[in-house]
């Protein structure tokens, strides 16, 4: 679907809801969290709802939800359910709408006993944007992940990178990944729909977002 995104990380919390938010805020976006794991502390699509500012009509329900805060196969095995591909769908949006995916984890994140996030992310054919330390370790990590979804197929559309900034690392990961920096996300103080949109405004790159 043009205009869609798939939110995925080098890592756990690494800032992809952070970055979800963002997202749907300065595109007028919906959300959507197929797989959702550690309920019990809530959701984030919740998260995203009141760091965007936005009402539960921008946001569309997960197609599994979990409470423990464990790996989605684990989470589901402890449910006694298991999670099929075939249940998770692209939701139906009011026409112009853009939706930004979150997924759980990384991509090589198992999501039953022979599937993974990478497999989710294929199935619903939607453009990936990386969220990526900044610090220490993200050349690694973020590599690793440029080459898991370009083996797979899959459409990225750039890196955004979260926390301090750190050109070295920024130049490295487009050295060697051959994939863009599309934009950055500072530690803020507070974050609010303002200060995301302030970003989006001033740190990202908004041809790869049109």
């Amino acid at each position: 679907m043009t205009g869609d995104l798939f939110v995925t990380g080098t890592d756990t919390n690494v800032g992809k809801t952070v970055l979800s938010a963002l997202l749907v805020a300065a595109l007028d976006g919906i959300y959507w969290k197929p797989i959702q794991t550690g309920a019990c502390e809530g959701t984030d699509r919740q998260t995203v709802m009141r760091l965007a500012e936005v009402p539960l009509e921008r946001t569309a329900e997960e197609c599994y939800c979990f409470e423990p805060p464990v790996s989605p196969h684990l989470a589901a095995a402890q449910a006694g359910a298991t999670i099929r591909l075939e249940r998770i769908r692209r939701p139906q949006l009011a026409l112009g709408r853009r939706l930004i995916v979150e997924g759980a984890g990384g991509v090589l994140v198992p999501i039953n006993d022979t599937q993974m996030m990478l497999d989710v992310l294929r199935h619903l054919a939607i453009p990936v944007v990386i969220a990526a330390r900044s610090a220490l370790g993200t050349i690694n990590h973020t590599l690793l992940t440029v080459k898991a979804l370009r083996d797979a197929g899959a459409q990225i559309t750039g890196v955004v990178m979260m926390g301090k900034e750190n050109r070295d690392n920024e130049r490295a990961v487009e050295h060697y990944g051959a994939v863009p920096i599309i934009g950055r996300v500072p530690v803020l103080e507070t974050i609010r729909r303002s200060a995301l949109l302030e970003v989006f405004q001033t740190s990202f790159d908004g041809e790869y977002f049109q």
